[in-house]
């Protein structure tokens, strides 16, 4: 089965921790989102799977095989970890038929993945003239080389234009729509949301959620009401009273969780406090991640006085 399988994967350098008892499975026919603080060891477990980087515990199969037993590696899964990797005196097209050659597979489909990455027009122009966006599509397109079933990608958007953000977002999912295992790892909520079905969270090296985008938005949302009103002061008073966690957003806008929409209405018209809108709150992917790896945050800048910037 196409798949990538991490179980009990440990990794250490020298007394630093960097992944710590990891196992989750990236399915085929979705896209599964990689996410975690930095520091909390994605990239680590990344290069594990693509056997850079030997575990000191634990498992990291490509199709239930380590990657350096792959017969023809290319072929069975394709990444982009560091668009930079590459010789910034070749030709575009010459470093993918570099590739190509080395990897038994034919000069055309070099010309087909640069055609499909949007670098057609660009294959003999040297790489190291490239924008970040350009050399990400050219990485990409050695992903795609070998037209693998299973995909991994290090911030497939950075650096992207709008129209990059776009064409990439399509492309991932048309990748996982073919049955292919894809897994992304990224700092940006926002595009997981448009993008992933599923998604592994992790932070300090271990797994805190293994759940579908889905799932994660319906729990991060639950009992969590906005609320209108004018009467702002009371209604936060009366709602804090009866169990809730309240909080101001605006001038007449309040959050209040852990008390359904229902109790908050009876609450209200029961202590004749009006209110123009109640709505249950649908968290964003954002909010989700930054409650669940609140605890894991290695690196954490603290607001402080403008006289000490």
């Amino acid at each position: 089965m196409n798949t990538v399988e991490v179980h009990e994967l440990r990794k250490s350098y020298g007394d630093t921790v960097a992944v710590d008892g990891l196992s989750f499975t990236v399915q085929p026919g979705q896209v599964t989102g990689f996410v975690g603080p930095n520091g909390a060891g994605k990239s680590t477990t990344m290069r594990v799977i693509l056997g850079l980087d030997a575990p000191d515990d634990g498992t990291a199969l490509v199709g239930g095989r380590r990657y350096r037993d792959l017969g023809t590696p290319l072929r069975e899964v394709g990444a982009l970890l560091d668009a930079g990797a590459l010789q910034p005196g070749r030709r575009a097209r010459d470093h993918l038929l570099w590739m190509a050659q080395y990897n038994g597979l034919p000069a055309r489909r070099v010309d087909e993945v640069l055609e499909l990455v949007g670098l057609a027009e660009a294959a003999r122009r040297r790489a190291g003239g490239f924008s970040l966006g350009m050399r990400q599509r050219l990485g990409i397109a050695g992903a795609l080389l070998g037209d693998p079933p299973v995909l991994l990608f290090d911030e497939p958007v950075n650096g992207l234009d709008p129209e990059g953000i776009v064409w990439i977002r399509g492309l991932l999912r048309s990748l996982a729509a073919e049955g292919r295992a894809v897994l992304v790892s990224s700092h940006l909520m926002g595009e997981l949301e448009d993008t992933a079905d599923h998604l592994v969270v992790i932070g300090r090296g271990r797994l805190i959620a293994d759940t579908t985008v889905r799932e994660l938005l319906a729990a991060a949302s639950a009992d969590r009401v906005v609320l209108r009103t004018s009467n702002r002061t009371e209604a936060m008073t009366l709602l804090a009273n009866a169990g809730a966690v309240v909080a101001a957003t605006d001038h007449d806008r309040v959050t209040v969780t852990g008390l359904t929409s229902e109790r908050v209405i009876k609450l209200l018209n029961e202590n004749s406090l009006p209110f123009s809108e109640i709505a249950a709150h649908r968290a964003s992917l954002e909010e989700a991640y930054m409650d669940l790896t609140k605890d894991a945050v290695e690196f954490a800048a603290h607001a402080g006085p403008r006289e000490a910037l």
